[in-house]
């Protein structure tokens, strides 16, 4: 077979969102638009008022008695296992028996007629308990003596120990990075249909349809094709919905099941917000030697996290903070450690760049504190810490840097957004300015691409032609707004070579791709494009086959070219052609797989190649200050981000934007906060501040490195772009810190912590002045 020309909506060219309509118009259907049945029931969860306490009993009598109510569901009525770890750690029951771990934790179920009714008759429980001392962050927790949920990961390489006698200048420092709520549009929702037997199907909103299969399989004590879920598409996830989804799928699927009626389960903003989990809150601690340059010879790192009550995905999300500890920067003697705290607090879990960015933040403060200590350009200081060359090329967890292309990357950006010049015109502003101040920063991000559990970087996918021509397309991933549907799509319809226009995309479900990853880890087109393009080439060799034999060409004379099949001299239309092959009993299905390669880690060691490849980028951002009160702005920001060669360059560069966006939030804006009693109090849109189209830089410039081809073999040499463009925000961070430095003469790197709110930045601005 050859290639062939394009045609309409085909890989490597724009194409609009599948849903992009639908979105703007309203007729998008999410899991809350589906017909309820006759006879369909709601549940709404009661939940702790305290943060740590012995659960004597719970007296439900109220709540029964409450108008509407058909029952209720406690830990007695869990048929299965009381349990919905996505580790199998046993340790996050769906409801508890013994103990209460946090403010906010749900404690059992109310069934009820309508959704008004199980939430008013929820408040009527009367719970009794002792309360006991409570632990709120990691450094509490570490005094208090609390276990780690998980266990700890440490990457070493050479010794530091000599580095540190040797090396002429030598930094400790402390930095908080706080944690981000999702802030879906749409929250957590799922509904359950009871069928007979054993069955029940659940439609919901996950990014794990699989794991919220097995998690109803193992609560209902049923076999896992007992049960069915379903996910046309999710209003947002970001790695709220991987595992999050799994008690609210099991709420229902139980409820459903008791009662033989559909059960649906929606909790309002405030609830979603208090009884899921977020982004780790990080301590990290560091201790940095380096040489007169600025070159780091030898660093000790270590990073505490708040994981909550049980461990969720707290042991891959740490271990990923420190994969990515180095970002963009060689260390040639390093030690780094994970501190994965318990507390009383809900279970954080994934959330875009799934630890990463904590990690990025890490090194960039490092890179920072040198900077200010030699009296350099920090990025000057970054430029010399680089990968780069035989010797600087292995990372801390003994992975070889390939495929590097920052060198280039970052000096396009620094010319176009004409860095260095602008740089020197803040320095004179400052200087003649008492009360506003500017800072400007350019900061790189290296981000390692694959599920760090090897066993996940799988996919499967099922495409059907009907003899009409038409294309069915299925595939594990989950669809959130990224666009995953779409660029499967055009990867299908550029391999027959017909418009994208004859394929239907459908809802991921497990009856018809078995054994699905997670859509997270920025993997969901590396692993369902190739495993549908898999299946493409199953049938295109029996479609192949069936001309050679009917039309006595050679294989190579058959190619699919602009919605044709050519055998030979002969053409066919595409839908002719199939139904040849249909009326000749040419089977016209194929389940297709992809594995990634060359993947493998030792964690017990610490080592191995746990990365296919890295994605690159990097980002300028200027901002402005206001020193009598905190407040600032993004004035401008240029981007430059490496896709490979993008399978959809419209959709690539509008996650880029919105990645960048989330990225900044989480480090100016967004702030979560719990006060003494344990209790969240930023648990809705008017207490928690997501950036508004207000906050975006007045001046954006976003561009892709369309220069880039991914080295591996990837689906097209494409690289994905779902979360590494998120640590661009970085940027802004940074240039808030040299805005609060200018104050004292940029002599000092600022204590500021993350999120940067204007609070935090008055706050640091005084201790500068104050001389502190």
């Amino acid at each position: 077979m050859k290639d062939n020309v394009s045609v309409q909506g085909t890989a490597h060219s724009d194409r609009i969102h599948d849903s992009a309509i639908k979105h703007v118009t309203g007729r998008a259907d999410y899991t809350d638009d589906i017909a309820l049945p006759t006879g369909a029931l709601h549940a709404y969860l009661g939940v702790s008022d305290v943060a740590h306490a012995t659960l004597k009993s719970i007296d439900l009598s109220a709540v029964r008695a409450a108008p509407g109510v058909v029952g209720v569901l406690t830990a007695e009525d869990v048929p299965g296992v009381n349990d919905i770890s996505p580790t199998g750690l046993n340790d996050e029951p769906v409801f508890p028996t013994d103990k209460i771990q946090f403010h906010g934790q749900p404690l059992f179920a109310v069934i009820a007629e309508t959704r008004d009714a199980a939430r008013r008759a929820a408040e009527r429980a009367q719970i009794d308990c002792d309360v006991l001392p409570h632990a709120l962050d990691p450094i509490a927790a570490q005094e208090a003596g609390y276990p780690y949920v998980t266990k700890p990961l440490k990457l070493e390489r050479g010794d530091i120990a000599p580095a540190f006698k040797t090396a002429p200048n030598r930094i400790k420092g402390r930095m908080s990075v706080g944690g981000q709520d999702h802030m879906y549009l749409e929250g957590h929702i799922a509904f359950a249909i009871p069928g007979e037997d054993d069955d029940v199907v659940v439609h919901c909103s996950t990014q794990h349809p699989s794991e919220a299969q097995h998690m109803v399989a193992h609560v209902l004590g049923v076999p896992s094709n007992a049960v069915v879920v379903n996910v046309r598409r999710m209003g947002g996830g970001f790695g709220g919905k991987e595992s999050q989804m799994n008690l609210f799928c099991a709420v229902a699927a139980i409820a459903a099941k008791k009662w033989n009626r559909a059960v649906k389960i929606r909790p309002d903003r405030d609830q979603d917000m208090t009884a899921t989990g977020k982004r780790h809150d990080f301590v990290i601690d560091y201790d940095v030697a380096f040489d007169e340059v600025g070159r780091i010879q030898a660093l000790d790192g270590s990073f505490a996290a708040r994981c909550g009550f049980s461990a969720d995905l707290s042991g891959p999300v740490t271990d990923r903070a420190l994969f990515h500890a180095d970002n963009a920067y060689f260390y040639p003697n390093v030690r780094l450690t994970s501190h994965p705290m318990k507390t009383n607090t809900v279970s954080n879990t994934a959330f875009r760049g799934f630890g990463g960015p904590q990690g990025v933040i890490a090194a960039e403060r490092i890179i920072e504190e040198i900077a200010y200590a030699t009296g350099q350009d920090p990025l000057d200081v970054r430029k010399a810490n680089f990968y780069g060359g035989e010797g600087r090329d292995l990372t801390p967890y003994h992975q070889t840097v390939e495929d590097n292309i920052l060198d280039r990357l970052v000096s396009e950006l620094e010319d176009s957004a004409e860095y260095r010049q602008r740089r020197q015109e803040i320095i004179a502003f400052n200087a003649d300015s008492p009360v506003l101040k500017k800072g400007i920063a350019l900061t790189p991000v290296k981000f390692g691409i694959s599920f760090t559990a090897t066993w996940y970087n799988q996919a499967g996918a099922l495409v059907h032609i009907y003899n009409d021509g038409s294309i069915h397309l299925n595939h594990g991933g989950t669809e959130m707004g990224q666009g995953l549907n779409t660029k499967v799509a055009q990867i299908v319809a550029e391999a027959f070579q017909v418009d994208i226009d004859r394929i239907k995309i459908t809802k991921t479900t497990t009856e018809k791709v078995p054994n699905t990853s997670a859509t997270a880890a920025s993997s969901g087109t590396d692993l369902n494009g190739m495993a549908a393009l898999d299946a493409v080439r199953q049938i295109q060799a029996r479609l192949v086959d069936f001309a050679v034999e009917t039309w006595g060409v050679a294989p190579d004379e058959v190619v699919f070219r602009a919605n044709e099949v050519h055998a030979g001299a002969q053409v066919f239309p595409f839908d002719a052609f199939i139904k040849q092959a249909y009326l000749a009993r040419i089977q016209l299905s194929a389940a297709g797989f992809y594995k990634t390669p060359k993947i493998h880690w030792d964690r017990d060691k610490g080592q191995g190649r746990p990365f296919y490849y890295f994605s690159y980028g990097a980002a300028c951002s200027e901002v402005m200050i206001d020193t009598l009160t905190g407040e600032y702005r993004v004035e401008r920001t240029d981007l430059l981000h490496d896709v490979g060669r993008s399978l959809n360059p419209a959709l690539d560069k509008g996650q880029v934007e919105g990645a960048f966006v989330q990225g900044m939030g989480w480090l100016t804006t967004e702030e979560l906060w719990w006060d003494d009693t344990g209790r969240l109090r930023t648990h809705a849109p008017s207490t928690y501040k997501i950036p508004l189209a207000s906050d975006r830089p007045r001046i954006f410039n976003v561009n892709l490195a369309d220069w880039s081809e991914n080295r591996e073999l990837t689906i097209k040499r494409s690289k994905a772009v779902g979360e590494p463009p998120f640590m661009l925000g970085i940027s802004v961070f940074e240039a808030l810190s040299m805005a609060v430095a200018s104050v004292a003469g940029y002599t000092t790197c600022p204590r500021l912590d993350a999120p940067a709110t204007p609070e935090r930045v008055l706050m640091a601005v005084t201790r500068l002045r104050d001389g502190g």
